[in-house]
């Protein structure tokens, strides 16, 4: 094999989705990247389901080395930080249990690695993979960012300011991620109450890195179709509520009557806004109804979020924390 192959972890963090997790290690398992330069690790975050059961078959049958660990503390910057400690690259590769990678994709994503611009972490194309034909209202309203999906006109953009990368699918020099204090927190118990990658990527980029984006690093993201409702995207926007108060916080420190004038004089404004507009749009038989209604979840969980900052001190100290994986 060619020895100027950079060794890549692949880290799947998992919970309850042991369905999809088989399909999403086939992709992993028959990439053109040699074999022996590359392992598999599934951080288990505590399923109820039969994930390890999952895991242990596909290990039996695969040519790259598959680790199973269990990650009992629930949230996913925890299972993502665990596997680190347990992996051998120096390049890891997160991804999620709901992927399907594109067969050249670590060929086409390391190799941004061995430009020489400074780079940490590197992501690219993610495309819609519908269980359903979606409705016309979300793919005119909510087709990227609400479903984790990236699609950019250049082929390779590198910036010293954040690309919007998602953790499901994004490559880390692994020197830089136990440099940088690991992933924020974020989803705990399916509710988000960190900022995850992107707090991770602001520390990244504050510590003199860039971030880079490449075209032809392609994985597909599985939608079902309980992730076409307005529910869910109602969710999608209230856990965004959460990570923006989270990220702000980390860079203004606000006091707590700053917080407090914040929710009364701007997010309980919006809050009534987006929610009337909603109100009326939807009377009216205007789709765009939808798209007010979950900027009034988002500023409803904003209100909640900062005024957590300005009244619960010990949550204050958990946001202020630098390193998270190091401990």
């Amino acid at each position: 094999m060619n020895n100027d192959f950079k060794y890549v972890s692949i880290i799947i963090p998992t919970y309850n989705r042991s369905s999809s997790l088989g399909m999403t290690l086939d992709s992993c398992i028959n990439l053109t990247y040699p074999k022996d330069k590359y392992e598999i690790i599934v951080a288990d975050n505590n399923s109820s389901d039969n994930t390890k059961a999952i895991v242990e078959e596909w290990k039996l049958k695969s040519d790259v080395s598959i680790k199973y660990i269990l990650e009992e503390r629930q949230g996913a910057h925890f299972a993502r930080n665990t596997a680190a400690k347990h992996s051998e690259g120096e390049i890891l590769y997160y991804t999620d249990d709901d992927m399907l990678a594109d067969k050249n994709l670590l060929t086409n994503i390391v190799k941004v690695f061995d430009m020489d611009y400074n780079i940490a972490i590197v992501g690219g194309k993610v495309l819609p993979k519908w269980e359903f034909d979606p409705p016309n209202w979300l793919t005119k309203y909510f087709k990227n960012a609400p479903l984790s999906l990236i699609e950019k006109s250049e082929k390779l953009i590198i910036a010293s300011y954040d690309l919007g990368i998602y953790s499901c699918h994004q490559a880390i020099l692994k020197e830089v991620l136990f440099k940088c204090g690991g992933f924020n927190p974020d989803i705990e118990k399916d509710k988000l109450v960190g900022d995850g990658e992107t707090g991770l990527s602001i520390k990244i980029l504050e510590a003199g890195y860039n971030i880079a984006y490449v075209d032809d690093a392609v994985s597909h993201h599985l939608i079902p179709k309980s992730r076409m409702t307005q529910k869910y995207l109602n969710g999608r926007f209230s856990n965004q509520g959460y990570s923006d108060s989270f990220t702000i916080f980390r860079r203004n420190e606000n006091s707590k009557n700053v917080l407090l004038k914040l929710i009364l004089f701007s997010h309980i404004p919006n809050l009534f806004k987006f929610f009337i507009g909603s109100l009326t749009k939807k009377f009216a038989n205007k789709d765009k109804w939808r798209l007010d209604r979950v900027y009034a979840h988002y500023f409803f969980h904003r209100i909640k979020a900062d005024y957590k900052f300005a009244m619960d001190e010990s949550w204050r100290k958990l946001a202020l924390k630098y390193d998270y994986i190091n401990e």
